[in-house]
């Protein structure tokens, strides 16, 4: 069975013996969700660190299969899709847990916001409809972690790397952290959120219909889910306008609060660039986001 290298090097890289033998295991999976689903395999779609490939059963309908690395992952998005029930996410169809398995609508034509949709401002606006589609209060009990997970996440990276991170300076790691902490302590309205919502995760589900995929699962405020976004699609130039532009719109479309929204985009984007660096290599987009969220909070509500 031949994979596609980047998915195997992707897989092998953060799964290391553990993802070597599931990708052993995978051809055995395949022939499992066939014969399980009665539906027959086709290529797989470009792959990150899961195999998910449209399908046809055997009365003709179409469907995707995810397969992932069964754990703690598997299981958030496994509730996360039930949660939402299809309102604004792809709906699930059947599951096995043990296995990792996801059997999920195919939605059609299925082109992601970011071929598809090539004006930044309709982008966002068609984002902004999706994200109220989202909208869900969060569960009373869920094993769906909190942006608390995120916030010790960084905590660690500044316990591997006391003195500082690639380019990011130590002072800027604790004053994301102490942000962070603030943010968490204070929050008023706790959201099922998707966790990952970018361009890449929001396809066509029809004429003039958006549907989110692929959901992470994280309890928190609005305001943190959309950083994301804003982090994605970036141009050379003018990168400070444009999420200027970004947080105007979603602040006004779905009514946010302006000033959490700008400490949530500069605290995520410091830990967003933690996770990019590899020795001297790091997403430099996400390392200029720092200095964007900052200057705009600066001149809105004063020095960050």
């Amino acid at each position: 069975m031949k994979l596609q290298e980047q998915f195997v090097k992707s897989v092998r890289l953060y799964f290391q013996e553990k993802g070597e033998a599931w990708l052993k295991e995978l051809p055995n999976l395949i022939e499992f969700c066939e014969q399980n689903w009665s539906l027959k395999l086709q290529e797989p779609y470009s792959l990150s660190v899961n195999y998910v490939a449209p399908a046809v059963r055997n009365d003709g309908k179409e469907v995707v299969v995810k397969i992932c690395i069964p754990g703690e992952g598997f299981l958030d998005e496994l509730e996360a899709l039930r949660l939402y029930k299809g309102k604004g996410m792809v709906r699930l169809i059947d599951f096995d847990q043990n296995y990792g398995i996801l059997l999920l609508e195919k939605l059609s034509p299925g082109i992601t916001l970011a071929k598809k949709i090539d004006c930044d401002e309709e982008a966002c606006q068609i984002a902004a409809k999706v994200m109220q589609k989202l909208s869900t209060p969060a569960p009373a009990h869920t094993r769906i972690p909190t942006t608390k997970i995120r916030e010790e996440n960084l905590r660690n990276i500044i316990k591997r790397h006391p003195d500082g991170l690639g380019p990011i300076s130590k002072k800027e790691l604790k004053k994301a952290l102490h942000i962070f902490t603030y943010l968490n302590e204070t929050m008023q309205k706790p959201m099922l959120l998707h966790g990952d919502f970018h361009h890449y995760n929001i396809l066509a589900s029809g004429e003039e219909e958006w549907t989110a995929i692929d959901p992470k699962g994280l309890i928190g405020e609005v305001e943190y889910d959309l950083i994301q976004f804003m982090l994605n699609k970036l141009p050379d130039y003018g990168m400070k306008q444009l999420i200027a532009k970004r947080v105007e719109i979603f602040t006004n479309e779905l009514n946010l609060n302006k000033e959490r929204l700008l400490l949530w985009g500069y605290c995520h984007t410091v830990l967003a660039t933690a996770w990019t660096v590899d020795g001297e290599e790091f997403e430099e987009n996400f390392y200029q986001g720092i200095s964007v969220f900052k200057q705009l909070f600066d001149v809105q509500y004063g020095k960050l």
